[in-house]
This record gives structure tokens, sequence and C-alpha cells, in this order.
């Protein structure tokens, strides 16, 4: 059985390194303590917990676990560094993040080492996180000359109507494990070329990367207090969330804490968007490309150890035929020459003691009702080094009310129920309580159409397994799903939106009296005439 998690709380200690550099000390192989980053610098807090490694269980770092008087430092550094920053030209914030990118990408083989480390992914996964990321930092960039001025319209005889976007101030981003580069970046670069200023919550389970990406920022010229840190569990979100010059919150993380979130910012009458699970269908037709939906789906289903909301999690199978058992063969023997480890190709861990629990529960469930195991990942715990391991893990069920069938497990599972119609597969994925993505798999387009104008989530795919929108599309669940509590998007132009007002401007000038504009006005006036302007309300009750 994997490790005890160690999560003792301690007192303050001297940082290895102030900087957020590499997360062991090269000298001494220490753990780095993660501090709070508050107006420009990493600040101590009064209590640490542990930071463990979910390839060996190891401590590798100890964090800051923050007070609501950690919150208000943060608080007031942002709101100082406010105006100036707001003041900026989009351009002029632009550039300070065009910089911030160059730094990502000539440091992205150190962010990867980190998120190796603390977060268990294999370094491709790991590297893919970090250029993932560092596209919405190339959007962010562009948005200066995307958005340009607003939209300016004649609307009328004499009247135009135009809008902004106007920043909203300060604003928090709650994140959470299993993208440690990418989800951040989902939200703090857009925020702050609008001219916002970002208070980031990392999870306190993988705060190392974001401690490093912390001083890359001061590095690329940000301004003290325009990005802020805090470290912590509950307290630090509650306190968050509460603060009243906080006027909007971004959240990631599972369904009953987003639901939570959602509602504890709505009573506040404050903007959020928090973002849930997913319990995500994939349906492949007899059609279908065997090799390549074999391929894609193992990929989606055990990529990055099923710890994603995008991850493929129910194969619905149409039909009894050759194609769809080949294709469950094929899926198998992709997902069995699948090795533990964190090399390239290779499956890592899942994050802690408590997750590991949780999905072998799913499996020994499964099996005991009668859930046929094509393939079983339970083998890969009793590795030497420790750690959380979890292999790729295929179930062939016959009942439908099995619980994996329903509940999001987040691990590298999947749940395979043959279908006998298409109807029937519509049914099944429609019934789901979540609403993050579908796919269909198929070689005909009309096939296709059929099952995405059906599906019931809002990122679908066809042959694609994990459709994640790329910017400028915004990324976010089903609104009334368990996938998607609040207001809009998160990413994307969903996030020019979120984080800032519009500022619609009606006006309207005086004709000029000068005598070369009378004829001008004579001819305007006789094409109202001709032509009426019922909009036109100038002069009338």
């Amino acid at each position: 059985m994997p490790p005890e998690d160690n999560n003792t709380k301690m007192p303050p200690v001297e940082p290895t390194h102030e900087n957020g550099g590499a997360a062991l000390a090269p000298s001494t192989g220490s753990p780095v303590v993660v501090d709070n980053f508050i107006g420009g610098k990493f600040v101590p807090a009064k209590e640490y917990m542990d930071v463990t490694a979910p390839t060996c269980g190891k401590v590798i770092g100890r964090v800051a676990v923050s007070s609501r008087d950690d919150v208000e430092e943060a608080v007031a550094a942002a709101a100082k560094a406010f105006p100036s920053w707001s003041k900026m030209t989009t351009k002029a914030r632009a550039s300070v993040m065009l910089r911030f990118h160059a730094l990502v990408e000539a440091h992205a083989q150190e962010l990867a080492e980190l998120i190796v480390l603390e977060n268990g992914k294999n370094v491709t996964e790991a590297l893919a996180d970090v250029a993932k990321g560092n596209e919405t930092v190339e959007y962010a960039c562009s948005l200066s000359h995307h958005l340009g001025g607003g939209s300016v319209s004649k609307v009328s005889s004499q009247v135009t109507c135009q809008d902004r976007r106007d920043p909203l101030g300060i604003v928090a981003s709650i994140v959470p494990f299993n993208f440690p580069f990418m989800v951040p970046m989902w939200t703090v670069p857009i925020s702050l070329v609008m001219g916002n200023v970002m208070i980031l919550k990392p999870s306190e389970k993988v705060p190392l990367t974001m401690h490093r990406v912390a001083s890359l920022f001061r590095q690329a010229g940000l301004p003290d207090g325009v990005f802020n840190m805090i470290q912590g569990t509950r307290t630090a979100v509650e306190s968050i969330i509460d603060h009243p010059q906080v006027k909007a919150v971004t959240f990631v993380g599972s369904s009953p804490v987003a639901k939570l979130v959602a509602e504890r910012c709505r009573s506040l009458n404050k903007r959020v968007t928090a973002l849930g699970g997913a319990k995500n269908h994939l349906v492949a037709l007899p059609d279908c490309d065997v090799q390549g939906a074999a391929s894609d789906i193992m990929v989606s289903y055990a990529g990055c150890a099923g710890q994603r909301c995008m991850a493929a999690s129910v194969l619905l199978l149409v039909g009894s035929n050759e194609t769809n058992d080949l294709l469950v063969e094929k899926i198998c023997e992709n997902a069995s020459q699948i090795h533990p480890g964190t090399g390239p190709g290779q499956l890592g861990p899942v994050i802690d003691k408590a997750s590991y629990n949780k999905i072998i529960s799913y499996i020994q469930d499964s099996e005991q009702s009668g859930t046929k195991v094509l393939l079983d990942g339970r083998s890969w715990a009793n590795r030497e080094a420790g750690g959380y391991w979890i292999g790729p893990t295929i179930l062939l069920h016959t009942n439908p009310e099995d619980r994996a069938l329903h509940d999001e497990i987040f691990g590298p599972v999947l749940s395979i129920l043959k279908v006998s119609s298409w109807a029937e597969a519509i049914a099944i994925e429609n019934a789901n309580p979540f609403g993050n993505a579908a796919c269909i798999y198929t070689s005909q387009g009309g096939h296709a159409d059929w099952f995405t104008s059906r599906f019931r989530a809002s990122m679908l795919g066809v042959n694609i397994g994990i459709p994640v929108p790329r910017e400028p599309f915004s990324f976010g669940g089903l609104y009334g799903t368990q996938s998607k509590y609040g207001d809009m998007d998160i990413t994307g132009d969903g996030a020019v939106e979120f984080f800032t007002n519009r500022i619609k401007i009606t006006t309207k000038w005086p004709r000029p009296t000068v005598p070369e504009c009378a004829a001008e006005a004579s001819a305007a006036t006789a094409h109202n005439m001709a032509y009426s302007d019922h909009a036109n309300f100038s002069g009338r009750m």
C-alpha cells in the first residue's frame, strides 16, 4: 500500500532560497519553503505544511498556510498597485506579458521538472502543461490588437454608441493540483493585460511551480503588487472570497467545492465562475477508425493518470459487432504496454493517498458487482519506491447502474458499456449530471453531426477524446450541470468578458452651424424625411 500522507503543520523555517528556484536545494537536498508572494516579495507565514512527491511520498517542500491577515496584506498590496497598472495602455501591459512569455520559454524545462516532482506527470505531459499555458500568455499578448478600441456604431442621426472594457480591480483565481502551470495561465495573463490585479491561490499540493513562476513575473518587470500569491487551504480561500475588495473569483476543482464557492460569491453579489468535475462519455460507432480511435481513447483516459476534467471516463459501444470487439482489444493492448514512471510515454502516479484509495475502491466495487476487469492497474501499488501508483484499468460493465459508470473517479480508469442503439447512447450521456465533454468516433460526417447536435456537454469532440478548445475559444462546462457554476467561461474570449466591465457610451454632438455645413445639414434633413428614422427620439418625449 502507498505510504501515509504527511500533512503535519510546523513552525516557520528559513527558506532554502528566496527566488523560487529549484525545488530542492542543490547543496543540501533539503525541501524548499514556499512562502506567499505579496507586493513583489516572498513573505513568510506563521504556519507551514508539508508538500509530498506523489512518486515516493517523501517531503519535498513546506508551503505556507495563510491566515486572514495574510490575505489582507495581499489585498492591500494589490489595491496599491491597481491605479497605476490600470491606467497603463493595454499595449504597455501586454509588453510585460511578452517578456514573461519569453522567460517561460527559456525556463520551460525547469518548470516541467518542478511539475514532474510535485504532480507526478511524465516529462512530456509536464512540458505540454507549460507549452499550453504559455499559449494563453501568447493570446493575452495579442489583446491590445485583438480588442482594439472597442466597437463604435452610428445608431441614429447625430448619435453614436461605443463600448469599452474596464478592468474590475482586484480579482482572484483558485486553481487545482492537476495542471500546476496551465490552469493558472488560463486566467492570470488575460486578467492582468485587461488591467486587473490578481491574487492567485495555488493548490497546496503543488505550490512549487507557481512559486518559481512568481519570480519570473518579477523578472519580466511586472510592477509590485500586480500579481500576488496566497498559499494555504480553506481559510485562505474563504478569506479571499469574503474580502469586499475582491471583485471576482474563478475556481477550478471538484463539483461540491465549486458549488460552495459559487454560492458564497453569489451571497456577496460577487462575479464568479466555478468549474467543477466531469464524467465524459465517448461513443464509438462501427464505422470508426479502429487504430486511430484506440490510440486516442487510451491517451484520453490514461494520460495524466486520468486526473483531468476532460479525460474520457465512459466508452459506449453501439451494437455488437466485430469492430467494437477489435476496438476494445486494441485499447487494452495499447494500455497494457504503458509502464510506470515519469519518462516520456510512461504513466505517473495519482496525486495522494486519498485519491489512490478512492480509485481503488471503485475498481474493487465494480469487480465485486460482476464487472469484468479487462486490464487491472492495481498491481502497480507494490512499487519499492512507494508513492501512489495505479496502472491503466479497463472495466467492461453489464449493469448500467454500476457506480463507476456514474461517479467522477479522477484516475486512469475507463468504463466500457455496450448499448443497442444511437438513441440509447444519447440517453445515457444526457442523463449524466455533468456537462463538460463528449466525443463521437466515426468516419461519417452525418453521423458526427447527429451526435454533436444531441450531446449534453459544452465541449464536444469528433474523433478527439480530449476536445479542449484553443484560444480565442473559451473553456467551461455546460450551464445547469455539475460541471459549471456561476458566470461565463475562463480563458480565451470568455476570460476577457469575465475580467472586464463593458461600459457603453452614447454620444450626440450638435450639428456644426458654420455656412460650409449648412448644405450638408439640409441634405441630411431631406434624407431623414424620405427614410424616417423611427429610432431617433431627439427632441421628443
